[in-house]
């Protein structure tokens, strides 16, 4: 399932250049955001493609055509969390039984906690919505590993840009 890191690099950089060619950047009517939308998205597609469909979260993604139909769900999460924050608080507060009972109270938090990290999790992984919690953390350490190798070859690009911009001496 996990191509060498430098093998994904060439495939992801072959497949990007190539969308990159499709991608209709001639238009100077075209705005920074719009730009960044399409860079963005060539990208994404180019490394699901990478990936040959061999895992469910680049499937998702060539299944998408477009990125911005795809719900984001951080604020929704970064509520949910801080709301368990306060259940457990009020809960330790309220709980003033015996060992048992916090046991008890202390597992169905924890249950809680990793219930709506993993639901957190699915909608960050293209196509998670789907995947049992085994598979999730299989799809998100091979999304997390492509998006690493996304990230490089974008820095990559970035400084050769800059250093082919500066004056030589």
């Amino acid at each position: 399932m996990h191509l060498p890191h430098s093998t994904l690099k060439q495939e992801f950089v072959k497949k990007w250049i190539m969308g990159l060619q499709r991608c209709k950047f001639s238009n100077k009517n075209m705005s920074i955001f719009e730009r960044k939308k399409a860079i963005k998205l060539s990208a994404d597609t180019a490394m699901a493609s990478a990936r040959k469909g061999l895992t469910c979260w680049s499937r998702a993604l060539i299944s998408t055509p477009d990125r911005s139909a795809v719900p984001t769900t951080t604020r929704r999460a970064s509520l949910a969390c801080k709301k368990i924050v306060k259940r457990s608080r009020r809960i330790r507060r309220t709980a003033k039984c015996g060992a048992a009972r916090k046991r008890q109270i202390t597992r169905s938090v924890a249950q809680c906690l990793v219930r709506k990290r993993t639901q957190i999790l699915k909608s960050l992984i293209p196509g998670g919505e789907f995947m049992n919690e085994v598979c999730l953390i299989e799809e998100t350490l091979d999304y997390i590993t492509s998006l690493r190798v996304q990230v490089d070859v974008m820095r990559s690009l970035a400084s050769a840009s800059v250093r082919a911009s500066e004056p030589h001496n």
